[in-house]
């Protein structure tokens, strides 16, 4: 398998999809701002997603939740600026009616569009603007971009790319975009992500990817602790490129699902690098664990400690942070056998500390990006976890959220 990162790609790189954005009013304008979007192909797609598991759920959300788990969406239509949740029956409407009317303007079936929505919780959509605006949008096959603004809200800048992968004589691409910056936390959060591809791929198997993708990805970062009402990870396979559809059995099948993790991480990573107030991408690797679970709950435990993010933000290899963090996971410890790493530096080897020069560590730990490695030495599995440095500014940037 060979995956090539296309330079500048979007999400319409994707042959058959294209997309569209303008300004509706839900945000406060500027010049190139826009709030409303929509992706589709026109080919029919199958379509698989996960959504938020907060008791707490937009409409919009569980709207698309429905139809994109029927397997056939092929339209993803995004606003942002308010979130359309916590409103009463009065969101389900809108949301329906959002769905009701890309679906006119696109000449396909309610049940083939999806509606995401993300912003300010408590605020009904303005139905009167989003009528008009809509109509308004017009489509170009090279305009993931313009769709990739229009998801954003706090975001210093859009999230998207796209691969080329060439697997067992066949070529496909896969697109990516999304958005998040805070409120980001296992499962998911407040974060929006589709994923196209030209692959034709079975529905089963691609609700089987795009779990298994999460769980690698999405799912493995951590900005602030606190999870979303409208979390939405969409994949949308249009097999425009052609040739027999791949299943459990294909030798392309495993090709594809670690293509299409390589895209979501990239976007992921993306996510906590522009986390709100954020200086500091880290990467938390836990190796040699008894089992998956432990070694991701492991790694989301200290990627999501506070005391371990503020460590980060003041470049203080304070590693007791990191071990009291791992102690309180539930994954098995046992200390004598423990090692522990700062971008690849052994400071603790089978449990003893080794002498280093502090001064030296501070340095590395003041570059943009740091690796913390555990080693458990206790089985062999090893799972990965991403978070970003707690700062001054995301404290005073969340404080007056609304205000």
């Amino acid at each position: 398998m060979v995956v090539n990162f296309i330079n500048e790609g979007s999400v319409t790189d994707v042959q058959g999809f294209e997309a569209g954005a303008t300004y509706a009013g839900m945000k406060t304008y500027a010049k190139d701002k826009y709030d409303l979007g929509i992706i589709w192909s026109d080919l029919p797609c199958v379509s698989a997603g996960v959504f938020t598991t907060n008791k707490v759920i937009s409409p919009s959300t569980s709207v698309s939740r429905d139809n994109v788990l029927k397997g056939n969406v092929q339209a993803v239509t995004v606003n942002s600026g308010i979130a359309n949740a916590g409103v009463g029956n009065a969101g389900k409407l809108d949301a329906e009616e959002v769905v009701e009317l890309t679906a006119n303007k696109l000449n396909i079936k309610s049940e083939n569009v999806a509606f995401l929505s993300t912003g300010i919780i408590g605020v009904e959509l303005p139905m009167a603007l989003i009528r008009t605006a809509l109509q308004k949008i017009e489509f170009q096959p090279n305009s993931g971009q313009l769709y990739a603004k229009a998801m954003m809200t706090t975001d210093t800048k859009p999230k998207e790319c796209s691969v080329t992968v060439s697997t067992n004589g066949r070529e496909f691409k896969i697109g990516g975009v999304c958005k998040g910056t805070g409120m980001i936390h296992p499962n998911m959060a407040t974060m929006l992500a589709v994923v196209t591809t030209d692959a034709p791929i079975d529905q089963k198997l691609l609700q089987d990817i795009v779990k298994h993708t999460a769980d690698e990805s999405f799912n493995m970062i951590s900005v602030d602790g606190d999870m979303s009402t409208n979390d939405s990870y969409i994949i949308l396979s249009n097999g425009a490129a052609g040739g027999e559809i791949i299943t459990y059995e294909s030798p392309e099948h495993e090709d594809i699902q670690n293509s299409i993790k390589e895209v979501v991480q990239y976007l992921a990573k993306e996510m906590v690098r522009d986390g709100e107030g954020a200086t500091k991408l880290f990467q938390v690797t836990i190796e040699n664990a008894n089992n998956i679970e432990e070694a991701r709950d492991a790694a989301r435990t200290i990627s999501s400690s506070s005391l371990v993010k503020t460590a980060v933000h003041g470049n203080d290899p304070n590693w007791g942070r990191l071990l009291a963090s791992l102690g309180s996971s539930k994954a098995e410890v046992d200390e004598s056998k423990l090692s522990v790493y700062i971008n690849d530096i052994c400071i603790l080897e089978d449990g003893l500390p080794i002498p280093f020069f502090k001064d030296a560590i501070i340095q590395q730990m003041v570059d943009s990006e740091i690796t913390f490695r555990i080693n458990l030495n206790l089985g062999e599995s090893s799972a990965s976890a991403w978070g970003c440095n707690l700062s001054e500014e995301y404290v005073h940037f969340n404080s007056a959220y609304t205000t």
